[in-house]
């Protein structure tokens, strides 16, 4: 069993790329922590470290454990937390992973209600695309994912937030395109797209467009809306995406339209089956689920 503290030092070398320097930011002495990793190394029968005159690299196999050693710290870090929050909840963590929709406005709302009667709770975000999300989600780093689309996963329980999301195209507001107010389907085949990383990727490929996917001129991908405006208002393409994600009222050249049929994909909140969740976390879940109810019976 590799100690915590040796996770720490190799952390702290890999991120200094110096043993000394990594000595020094420890506050331990360099032949002790050269020591510390030799140990390390003979523990786990693998070379780290390559150590070079002025600085040190990892491995293969010392990358794979940067990785590793971060998330296991992490998950430690959050069991903790979830233990000194055993029995309270006026405090404590809701760590969240999400990607890029309007429907957080919905979720941060309730987050905001919760912090007026337990102003000590705490709300960490990590952004990523689906397969980013629901990695950290098997391996404990997250307490729920915030998910669009048909990605349900025996792993998971879902909760349905009987919302969706409107697909359309970002385009610069002078263009001709703009005049229309919504774009055929059958358009998008003859038009420069800027598309995002994961459906364009295959492995969360949209099946709206079917075998005409492979048709699409898609001119660049993005992992960001915001980074792809500027490609849009340069006049290189249009952002295939989701309503609300950017203001179109401002300055800035740009405006949304939807596709035609409308487009629509829904949301629901992802979490591990069987995970004991702390307090707060389940405080969060709670009022996430009396919200959903609200505004499934509002309509």
């Amino acid at each position: 069993m590799i100690e915590t503290r040796l996770l720490h030092y190799f952390l702290a070398v890999a991120r200094e790329q110096s043993i000394t320097r990594a000595a020094e930011a420890l506050h331990v002495t360099q032949p002790t922590l050269s020591k510390q990793m030799m140990d390390l190394e003979r523990q786990l029968d693998v070379q780290l470290l390559v150590r070079g005159k002025k600085q040190v690299t990892l491995t293969d196999e010392g990358a794979y454990l940067r990785n590793r050693a971060q998330e296991m710290l992490d998950l430690m870090e959050h069991t903790e937390a979830a233990l000194r929050d055993e029995g309270e909840t006026a405090g404590g963590d809701v760590y969240l992973g999400c990607g890029e929709t309007r429907i957080m406005e919905f979720v941060v709302d309730i987050f905001a209600h919760l912090r007026e009667d337990h102003p000590n709770m705490r709300l960490h975000l990590h952004s990523g695309d689906a397969d980013a999300v629901m990695e950290r989600l098997d391996k404990g780093l997250l307490d729920f994912g915030l998910l669009l689309g048909p990605l349900h996963h025996e792993k998971f329980d879902y909760l349905d937030l009987g919302m969706s999301d409107v697909y359309g195209l970002l385009m610069p507001r002078d263009c001709a395109l703009a005049e229309q107010k919504s774009i055929p389907l059958d358009d998008l085949r003859d038009l420069p797209l800027i598309f995002p990383n994961q459906p364009h990727s295959g492995h969360q490929r949209l099946d709206w467009f079917g075998a005409d996917f492979e048709s699409l001129n898609i001119v660049a991908t993005y992992n960001l809306l915001t980074n792809a405006t500027f490609l849009v208002e340069a006049g290189l393409g249009y952002a295939f995406c989701i309503d609300g994600l950017v203001s179109t009222d401002g300055n800035r050249n740009l405006t949304f339209r939807p596709l035609d049929p409308l487009m629509t994909v829904g949301l629901s909140i992802a979490a591990k089956k069987y995970r004991v969740l702390s307090p707060a976390a389940k405080l969060f879940l709670d009022q996430l689920r009396e919200a959903v109810r609200k505004h499934v019976r509002a309509g």
